[in-house]
């Protein structure tokens, strides 16, 4: 597969070079010194992914985004320092699949960065005639809806962000039960993450404190880097806990501690990611008679944790991302 690295910095471009050619089945065909020299190359040269830096002379990363997305509709990965959270967010809005964060000593190249870099370049990357064959499975379906429900909790990663701006708009003023959050992001990310969508929504939308009383009617969403779990009346993070699936914030911790609090009452939703994180929380919430939604894998940006879950014949229903807004927004209405 072949990968444009696009970047003002002559020794970032060698630095992600020498990381991207590293990687099984994957190279570098072309580097860029800035968004216009990007923009050239791109209409001689067709790589299957472009890294792109947010910061950046002349054109910057989220202009020459918006127009790589418009001309070409190729992948993309942002490359984001630490203090450009609230860039981060708006491209990912405007269709960055995913995006890395720089590492903070540039002279000294963590292997954790090397990690997330190679992750989230696999998981994006489909060689052709390669796709994996999803074995047939069968859908719960016949269990019905809660005649209540009291807690909604929703899981996400690579492509998250943008499908849960866009389902965050369907609920009603009139949510009236807690929704909780985790959304695959590094520390930092999250709090702008969370103001961002609290502009777009309808209700209350906080990056979750320690200890915090949950209150009826907030979307709370677990900071970077911290597990998030609950009980009847707190919210509970740490930070000092391994982290499960290879994240941390995780899905299933979460999954997990909301099915003991309310039951059959809560809704369990599995949004697009890679990896298979809230598969096992989904499973919980299944056994204990909650009801549980995947995203499709048509709109699922990478279908991983959906397709994990509807593997382990968990799952109630698969929706659109659309439908999943709207059964949202009739279950807020009628079943809260």
């Amino acid at each position: 597969m072949k990968v444009m690295v696009v970047d003002d910095s002559a020794f970032m471009r060698k630095v992600l070079s020498d990381q991207v050619n590293q990687i099984s089945n994957v190279v570098v065909s072309a580097t860029a010194r800035s968004g216009e020299d990007a923009l050239l190359k791109l209409k001689k040269i067709q790589p299957d992914l472009i890294t792109l830096d947010i910061e950046m002379s002349g054109i910057n990363g989220l202009e020459t985004l918006k127009i790589i997305k418009r001309e070409f509709n190729i992948p993309v990965i942002m490359l984001s320092s630490h203090s450009g959270e609230e860039m981060t967010i708006t491209c990912l809005e405007n269709g960055a699949m995913d995006f890395v964060e720089k590492p903070s000593n540039i002279s000294k190249i963590e292997d954790s960065f090397k990690e997330e870099l190679e992750k989230k370049i696999k998981s994006i990357i489909v060689k052709p005639g390669s796709v994996e064959v999803i074995k047939e499975v069968k859908v719960v379906g016949e269990k019905r809806f809660p005649n209540k429900v009291r807690g909604i909790v929703i899981g996400s990663s690579t492509g998250g962000p943008k499908a849960l701006m866009e389902i965050i708009k369907y609920i009603p003023k009139t949510l009236n039960v807690p929704i909780f959050i985790v959304q695959h992001m590094p520390s930092g990310f999250t709090k702008s993450f969370s103001k961002r969508m609290n502009t777009e929504a309808n209700v209350e939308v906080v990056e979750a404190k320690h200890l915090e009383l949950i209150r009826p009617g907030v979307v709370y969403i677990a900071p970077g880097d911290y597990h998030m779990r609950i009980d009847q009346r707190r919210i509970y993070l740490t930070n000092e806990e391994k982290k499960i699936n290879s994240v941390r914030p995780a899905v299933d911790p979460l999954f997990e501690s909301a099915s003991k609090v309310y039951g059959k009452s809560l809704v369990g939703i599995i949004l697009t990611g890679m990896g298979s994180d809230g598969a096992e929380g989904m499973k919980i919430i299944a056994n204990n008679k909650g009801y549980t939604i995947a995203q499709d894998r048509e709109t699922s940006v990478v279908y991983g944790m959906p397709r994990r879950a509807v593997e382990l014949g968990v799952v109630d229903e698969i929706l659109s991302l659309d439908m999943i807004g709207t059964k949202l927004d009739w279950m807020i209405r009628v079943k809260q």
